[in-house]
């Protein structure tokens, strides 16, 4: 049996959050704890509530999504929160991973995608949806500076971090010890000049290092 994921929907548009609240509300395993009409309300539910994972929306009145954020990460450092949001612009993909979203999902995602990516989300593993991989992937970053440049076995790990995939189940992908995983994460990490493993994806997109949703690789099983 699926652990019932608890969710916090925050969108100032009702008819969006309705729609989406009654979607969410009939899937196996989902429970919507609470709904905010705006960036302060959703902070405060946050607090009170404690859900399991955050649906935000970028573009709100008062304080924006991304501010909402930082409210609730300050508030909750081990908050799992998601953007949800029409906007497809590679700085607020960019702006959204840098404040600690686990994730980044646009509006038009279909409906098996959105629920995966909010399994995904309270899994712990960073997701961003398919149709941002693609903005991210054909957008025009600046050029890599010699710091990022990866070696071959360090885009490996980078492309499986975009997985999700743990130190662990990286080394046995890979034929190497934990360890190794370990420091090969760590030294994309530095190398991209990020701070944890869904910043590195999100930098991975930025500078065309990651140009695929497609993996090459089998997702493990227990």
């Amino acid at each position: 049996m699926l652990a019932t994921i608890r969710l916090l929907l925050v969108d100032d548009h009702p008819v969006m959050r309705a729609g989406l609240a009654n979607l969410l509300a009939s899937e196996p395993g989902f429970d919507v704890a609470g709904q905010a009409t705006d960036g302060l309300q959703g902070v405060r539910l946050w607090q009170e509530l404690r859900p399991d994972v955050c649906l935000l929306d970028i573009t709100m009145q008062g304080i924006d999504g991304i501010e909402t954020l930082r409210r609730i990460r300050a508030a909750d450092p081990t908050a799992r929160v998601v953007m949800l949001t029409s906007s497809e612009a590679p700085e607020d993909l960019a702006q959204a991973v840098a404040a600690g979203a686990l994730g980044y999902v646009t509006k038009n995602v279909e409906h098996d995608e959105l629920v995966q990516a909010i399994r995904s989300a309270h899994a712990g593993r960073p997701v961003i949806s398919s149709d941002m991989q693609l903005v991210a992937a054909q957008g025009s970053p600046a050029a890599p500076s010699p710091a990022a440049r990866l070696t071959p076995r360090e885009e490996e790990v980078l492309d499986l971090l975009r997985e999700g995939f743990t130190n662990n189940e990286i080394g046995r992908l890979l034929g190497i010890s934990t360890r190794t995983a370990k420091a090969h994460v760590a030294a994309v990490i530095e190398k991209l000049d990020v701070v944890d493993r869904t910043q590195a994806v999100a930098r991975g997109y930025e500078l065309g290092l990651l140009r695929t949703s497609t993996s090459r690789y089998p997702r493990l099983r227990p």
